[in-house]
């Protein structure tokens, strides 16, 4: 034991990440998947906790986890292989949302990750299993990761889908790690399907957002918000005409889209999309701040100032009424579960959990179910 620990230390200190600002008895920041995997096999066998932080800025999901070891992704920074040919790219986790959308749209393409979380890493939008506003155009992040190499909880690397878009061979790796909050062990690499930017794009306030949704072919998203409701188009210049049109509102050029939710208590509905109307009806009742819902997908998002317990358990009992939920994404409180109800699945999501981190030490009970 003696020997293990010096061992063990040996390579903590060796790898420590100086630059992190995080409240843990070590902080350490891997160059190489490889050395992710040896730090979680030491870790397994001295049997330490161990947390995983990109840039921070997704930190409010799940359940508070206590680590003594954070594993970083700060050097795992850089884009590995981008074939614009193929619509696809290879990105270590490190790698910001911001600069690789810069990178790609040099040749008008979109890993259509995330939106207007300045400094979002692409493995943290992956491990949270986070979708940007215009997924309902182009569907979950999931949907667009081809691939992942990660370290387990039991200090291995592994590998699992294709680069090919086509294909279907490889476990079912991206999935299952897509939304796991790191629960399984530690993003390396992905590799993503990109997506053609649309010839032009155009935001048009509208007064109803329902309506607008039923009016319109294949927006990149229908927001209602609390400024106000908005569509967001994409195609060619005439098909932008016409449908703006239709709305009866001018388009004005680009995305704009709302600004980043910033209170420090954060909520989300994620309901059947049939019921988002209902669930704006709860944000406002609520006395959110600052809101937005996305109409089409079944996710409304709403900041507030602080905890109503009360209101915030009568607003789960009727979402998870309705097969949807209710979750705290920033601000956790200590008498209100960020999760609400376990799913069903919450066994099966055990024994997944036992296979890849038997030792139980990767982001332990983040999720729901103490998972």
């Amino acid at each position: 034991m003696t020997s293990l620990r010096a061992v063990t230390l040996q390579l903590l200190n060796r790898l420590r990440d100086d630059s992190a600002d995080i409240d843990a008895e070590y902080v350490v920041a891997p160059s190489s998947i490889a050395e992710a995997a040896a730090i979680l096999a030491a870790a397994a066998e001295a049997g330490i906790p161990t947390a995983f932080r990109g840039s921070g800025t997704h930190q409010g999901y799940g359940t508070p986890v206590s680590a003594d070891l954070v594993v970083t992704t700060t050097r795992l920074d850089s884009i590995i292989d981008w074939q614009p040919d193929d619509l696809t790219v290879v990105v270590q986790a490190g790698v910001l949302i911001d600069a690789l959308e810069a990178t790609i749209a040099t040749r008008r393409q979109t890993a259509v990750l995330p939106e207007g979380v300045p400094g979002s890493t692409v493995g943290g939008a992956i491990a949270i299993g986070l979708s940007g506003y215009r997924r309902l155009r182009y569907g979950p992040t999931r949907d667009r990761v081809l691939q992942v190499r990660m370290a387990t909880g039991y200090g291995k690397v592994v590998a699992g889908g294709s680069p090919v878009v086509k294909s279907s061979t490889g476990y079912g790796l991206p999935r299952l790690v897509t939304g796991s909050l790191g629960s399984l062990g530690m993003i390396g690499d992905v590799t993503l399907k990109l997506w053609s930017q649309p010839m032009s794009v155009a935001t048009v306030e509208v007064g109803d957002a329902s309506a607008a949704l039923r009016d319109l072919y294949r927006p990149l998203a229908v927001l209602e918000t609390s400024e106000g409701s908005f569509t967001y188009l994409g195609g060619p210049e005439a098909q932008i005409s016409e449908q703006s049109a239709r709305l009866g509102a001018a388009a004005r050029r680009g995305l704009v889209w709302p600004e980043p939710i910033t209170e420090p208590v954060q909520l989300e509905f994620r309901v059947p999309a049939a019921y988002v109307a209902d669930a704006v009806e709860w944000i406002r009742r609520l006395g959110a701040v600052r809101w937005v819902a996305q109409h089409g997908v079944g996710i409304v998002s709403g900041g507030f100032e602080d905890f109503d317990v009360e209101g915030f358990t009568a607003a789960r009992s009727w979402a998870e009424s309705v097969a949807g939920a209710f979750v705290v994404t920033s601000g956790f409180g200590e008498t209100f579960d960020p999760w609400g109800s376990p799913p069903s699945s919450v066994g099966i999501q055990r024994r997944i959990k036992d296979v890849f981190d038997p030792a139980g030490i990767c982001n332990p009970s983040i999720l729901a179910g103490n998972l």
